[in-house]
């Protein structure tokens, strides 16, 4: 192509090799021009999944299914998990139905048992394998192997010094291999007539690095130890009750697969007293302040009852088994008597919190032989600190400071004997009909000790008092320990990776012509941070001192 500056020529305007035409001059059909660039053949299936390997262990991959898993534990924090509150699923499934119902489809309610959770967690667990264990063999070799030679121009590395000294060039080698080996340099093997010594450091810097990464696989080899052998379990306990270390006490046990009952310790224990503080001043008013519940602890049938006490954060340890305290809040006790005064019914019923202020509801359902009469059932709201206004009722307080018991009470079929189950805070109304008091639906506001009368001699409504209860969560992880030592190894790899610098030093020695030696000494770094040059000067100056001198060091 000629222009006004000259002519440039190019291999793109040069068109086709004149050797891959034809005859006349023509491109073979079929025939790539040599300044065409080949397109490389396609990968097989073994190469490919060659490919694919290295792609799914590289490191790159491991930090994002590491980030995938932080992502994917976020809704088990935000939203109730079956297995930690299944009064609050509960709850949530009654605001919420249709929401409940696509979080069942997702398994939400159960992340961390989730096959989708479960999927990334062997994604990573099978990526950091595939990724350390490669790193890991390379890395030994590293160790085992020679530092590398020195250079022929050490004047060309980052960090140069030199220092003339009048003692022998093998004494000078003899003492700068000692100085190095002193400061934990891995030193070449000495060879006759060597003029140079080469040393590295820090490669603790990759081990170190491996140690955090073997660390996370330990940890999460122990997560999944604690979920297949592990399991937990939820109780609800008034105060003064008790319950025995068995799967049909619990009212929501999830354990892992590997889990057998067999395992479960036989320990049983009572709820002596359930104390809960307030605060009852300033902007936290009404906020928990403390929750302990002391215990009558049996380890095992015959053994003699210990008294435990259990707070908030400090769970009660029966042979590495856990009870903590969950939520807490109040059980009405409530008597209802037929019209001759046999007690039908009596003892505290757990009603569920509503509120911050234990605004609470629950049923209770009395059932009644059939020559007797229909089966009552009762749906009361409780409340601790009552008070009534425009708005409705409410307790505006969580201590009981003015207790009261709002009821209301139906007649009927309960539906206990025909074999569907149902839950004990909610009752079924389908086969019932509500007491009615002069044509108005029933209802009675009582306080402790007082009793109301159901509608045309049907019986009586006793309101005794109130106790708390405390919702106890009972779980073992069986690889805790091992996640522990997993996490102290991580913290130690990470410091060692992080503060441990990799650098190499090499020392020559050249025979001036008046009788000195002059010390070459330089260094390279491998990794970042830290201050080289003063290394340098060091091994230099601890080298002159070793021979005894005491010339003026040049730097270049």
């Amino acid at each position: 192509m000629t222009s006004r500056r000259g002519t440039v020529s190019t291999g793109a305007e040069q068109g086709p090799d004149p050797a891959d035409r034809g005859p006349e001059g023509r491109l073979v059909p079929g025939q790539v021009s040599s300044g065409e660039q080949k397109r490389p053949p396609a990968l097989n299936t073994v190469e490919f999944a060659r490919w694919a390997w290295r792609q799914f262990t590289s490191m790159r991959v491991a930090l994002i299914l590491l980030f995938l898993l932080a992502m994917a534990a976020i809704p088990g924090s935000v939203i109730p998990q079956s297995g930690v509150d299944p009064l609050e699923v509960r709850d949530f499934r009654a605001r919420n139905p249709g929401l409940a119902d696509w979080y069942d489809r997702l398994s939400l309610f159960d992340v961390y048992s989730a096959p989708w959770f479960a999927a990334i967690y062997l994604a990573l667990l099978v990526s950091l394998v595939g990724c350390i264990l490669p790193r890991s063999w390379h890395h030994w070799k590293a160790m085992r192997a020679q530092p590398p030679r020195t250079p022929s121009r050490l004047a060309r590395m980052p960090v140069h010094r030199t220092a003339t000294v009048t003692a022998p060039p093998g004494e000078v080698l003899d003492a700068a291999h000692a100085e190095l080996r002193r400061r934990r340099f891995r030193v070449a093997e000495m060879r006759e007539g060597d003029d140079a010594v080469s040393a590295e450091a820090g490669h603790l810097r990759e081990t170190g690095n491996l140690v955090f990464h073997l660390s996370l696989v330990v940890v999460l080899l122990a997560v999944a130890l604690g979920g297949l052998f592990g399991y937990r379990g939820t109780v609800l306990v008034p105060e003064g009750n008790g319950f025995a270390n068995s799967v049909v006490q619990y009212d929501n046990l999830s354990s892992g697969t590997m889990f057998d009952p067999i395992d479960l310790p036989p320990f049983s224990l009572r709820v002596e007293r359930f104390s809960m503080d307030f605060i009852d001043a300033g902007p936290h008013i009404g906020l928990p302040e403390d929750y302990e519940a002391t215990v009558s602890l049996v380890r095992e049938p015959g053994a003699e009852p210990e008294e435990h006490s259990i707070r908030v954060n400090e769970p009660l340890n029966v042979n590495g088994t856990l009870v903590h305290i969950l939520n807490p809040g109040y059980a009405p006790a409530i008597t209802v008597r037929d019209a001759a005064g046999e007690v039908l019914a009596e003892g505290p019923v757990p009603f569920l919190p509503q509120d911050d202020n234990f605004t609470s509801t629950g049923v209770l359902k009395v059932p009644v032989a059939d020559e007797a009469g229909p089966d009552i059932g009762l749906e009361g709201l409780f409340l601790p600190t009552a008070y009534v206004d425009g708005t409705g009722m409410r307790s505006i307080f969580p201590e009981p400071r003015q207790p009261e018991l709002y009821i209301t009470a139906f007649y009927g079929d309960l539906g206990i004997d025909d074999g569907t189950p149902q839950s004990i805070y909610r009752l079924n109304q389908e086969n019932l009909e509500q007491f009615e008091d002069d044509g108005q639906p029933f209802a009675a506001v009582l306080t402790p000790g007082e009793t109301a009368e159901l509608p045309g001699g049907s019986g009586f409504v006793t309101f005794d008092g109130y106790v708390t209860w405390v919702n106890l969560q009972v779980s073992r992880n069986s690889g805790k320990e091992i996640a522990l030592l997993g996490a102290v190894l991580a913290v130690a790899g990470l410091a060692g990776s992080l503060y441990v610098r990799r650098r190499r030093v090499w020392v020559r020695v050249t025979a001036a012509g008046d009788g000195r030696t002059v010390v070459e000494a330089a260094g390279l770094h491998r990794s970042e941070g830290g201050n080289l040059g003063d290394e340098v000067e060091e091994v230099l100056d601890a080298v002159r001192r070793r021979v005894n001198t005491g010339e003026k060091r040049q730097e270049t």
